[in-house]
């Protein structure tokens, strides 16, 4: 008679187990796993062929470059959006903020990535400026539920200083869809700032350069000269190397940033750019674990005159302004 159960049942079962297993394996998308958050142009160019990676391309005005400095050089299999005109927008008549759920889906999505996706953020390498641009796109990513996200260490400049290859024209992305969890643990709003203005509860920090916190220059689209109530400086110019084009090393990140100490964070600058940095070297690189960055900033902050801000300026400031010799 045939036999209708195996004499070795622990057997069989090991050989069904590794069946489920592999039709699961490809049933389901891999789990995206964690990335440092940053790499290095040697690790990307290893990495380059993982099925789960995005190379995204930044590069914008804001650089110097843009999509035709993408078309003319790019790390291979790269997707570009340009930073300035996409992940930033005007809502409620305040610019630069984060996009609302719907449009960031969308950007998201249409660039390939999904919930699954690791990707690497690769600005032009440029200046601190452009590192900012590149913190900004990594916190947007994050705060949407993208939770695998690096940027290159050095931006594209250190993958040309490396001699690695490049490829030319336009590789497109293969549309994802992307579902976004806003993780509201890193976002703060206006009537969180404002709370914290009124009766503390964390402290504020200011990445603009030291002219702007003390009211001595502003943005022109920035209403008023000065600074949040009780904010501290912490220009976000001081985490960066110039001469490598990098950021500092750790050591030096955590000197500069000691005298944040380790209670609640809230990071502003102008229009959030700067505050990016800030965020992402506390948060990230240094693990200060409660911070949000708050995107509206100074714009947001000063288009109600009712607002208090503080501000060194002087009336000799307005007379100089006014003779065409100060800001």
């Amino acid at each position: 008679m045939k036999r209708i159960f195996s004499s070795d049942p622990a057997g069989a079962l090991r050989r069904l187990a590794a069946i489920l297993a592999l039709a699961l394996a490809f049933a389901a998308p891999a789990a995206a796993t964690d990335l440092p958050p940053l790499v290095s142009p040697g690790w990307l160019n290893g990495h380059l062929g993982d099925r789960d990676l995005i190379v995204l391309d930044i590069r914008s005005a804001i650089d110097g470059g843009g999509a035709g400095a993408y078309a003319a050089a790019h790390i291979p299999g790269a997707v570009h959006s340009d930073y300035d005109k996409a992940w930033r927008v005007t809502r409620h008549e305040v610019p630069f903020l984060l996009p609302s759920v719907p449009v960031l889906e969308r950007l998201i999505g249409d660039l390939g990535i999904d919930e699954t996706s690791r990707v690497v953020v690769v600005p032009a390498g440029v200046h601190v400026t452009d590192f900012g641009a590149a913190a900004r796109v990594y916190w947007t990513l994050k705060v949407s539920g993208v939770k695998a996200v690096s940027i290159l260490d050095g931006g594209f400049a250190a993958w040309r200083q490396t001699g690695l290859p490049v490829a030319h024209g336009v590789t497109a992305p293969s549309p994802a869809i992307f579902t976004a969890t806003i993780d509201e643990a890193l976002l703060a709003k206006l009537p969180d700032v404002e709370k914290i203005a009124r009766a503390g509860g964390a402290t504020l920090i200011d990445a603009r350069p030291a002219s702007y916190f003390a009211g001595k220059e502003k943005a022109p689209k920035v209403a008023a000269y000065g600074r949040i109530p009780g904010a501290l400086d912490l220009d976000s110019a001081d985490f960066y190397d110039v001469k490598t084009n990098r950021l500092k090393p750790k050591a030096e990140l955590a000197a500069i940033a000691a005298k944040i100490g380790n209670g609640p964070v809230v990071s502003y600058c102008n229009t959030g750019h700067w505050a990016a940095t800030d965020w992402f070297v506390l948060h990230e690189v240094l693990g200060h674990q409660d911070i949000r960055l708050y995107d509206g900033s100074m714009i947001e902050w000063a288009a109600d005159a009712d607002r208090p801000v503080e501000s060194a300026r002087t009336k000799w400031d307005d007379l100089k302004k006014a003779l065409g010799l100060g800001s």
